[in-house]
């Protein structure tokens, strides 16, 4: 059986289509997000859905436990395999979540703190570097049951301690450094999968070239070779 660990970003909702058209659906899963979602609508669910893709749908929901369960239950029907909300929501809404997430054959994804976010502003905004923070996160993870997390890939060691049996989605995969990104903390492909991390969000570098299918594989080669 072929793996599928690489979900890719749909980033511009201008020029996405090409992406879908040379993309293999037996080998990825894609992203919609925020910004391609708020674009198109619901729209963009059917075109992925009808070149054969499963979805990471990452809203990020995030709201009081009714209106984010009864959210994700609109969205019965499409053929999302993962969708994420913010593990800050607390404890029912969590719970509200991942039971919603089932009605509609979901996995429910915890988002624990993004990954833009560096330790400055870490303690800016939960008043602890980031490794408390995200220590905090993951142990509700494990309290609520829910199905996996995302999290930036310098916390996939601290994840595989802490979360096990659980999915772990990582941002901020990139094929070298590069200092011009609004991720501050990356790491290249192989070196996530070795870590423990069960999917890995790419983005421009498949979706940015002029040949993504190359670009796609060549990345897809780097993780599984010898």
């Amino acid at each position: 059986m072929t793996k599928k660990n690489i979900i890719v970003a749909l980033d511009n909702p201008l020029d996405y289509q090409s992406v879908l058209e040379e993309l293999d659906s037996n080998k990825c899963i894609i992203k919609v997000g925020s910004i391609i979602f708020n674009y198109h609508g619901r729209k963009i669910l059917d075109e992925v859905a009808n070149h054969g893709f499963e979805i990471f749908f990452d809203i990020k929901f995030h709201d009081i436990p009714n209106t984010v369960s009864k959210s994700i239950e609109s969205f019965k029907g499409y053929p999302i395999k993962l969708l994420t909300i913010h593990l800050s929501g607390g404890c029912s809404m969590i719970k509200s979540a991942l039971d919603s997430s089932k009605t509609i054959n979901a996995k429910c994804i915890g988002v624990s703190i993004l990954t833009s976010l560096n330790e400055e502003e870490s303690k800016e905004v939960y008043n602890q570097e980031i490794q408390k923070t995200v220590s905090s996160m993951f142990n509700l993870a494990n309290e609520t049951d829910i199905d996996g997390i995302v999290c930036s890939p310098h916390e996939l060691k601290l994840a595989g301690d802490l979360l096990q049996n659980k999915i772990k989605i990582t941002p901020g995969i990139r094929l070298s450094d590069s200092n011009s990104d609004d991720q501050s903390r990356v790491m290249k492909p192989k070196e996530a999968i070795n870590l423990g991390a069960t999917y890995l969000v790419i983005g421009r570098p498949i979706t940015s070239h002029k040949d993504k299918a190359l670009a796609f594989e060549q990345i897809y080669q780097s993780i599984y070779e010898e």
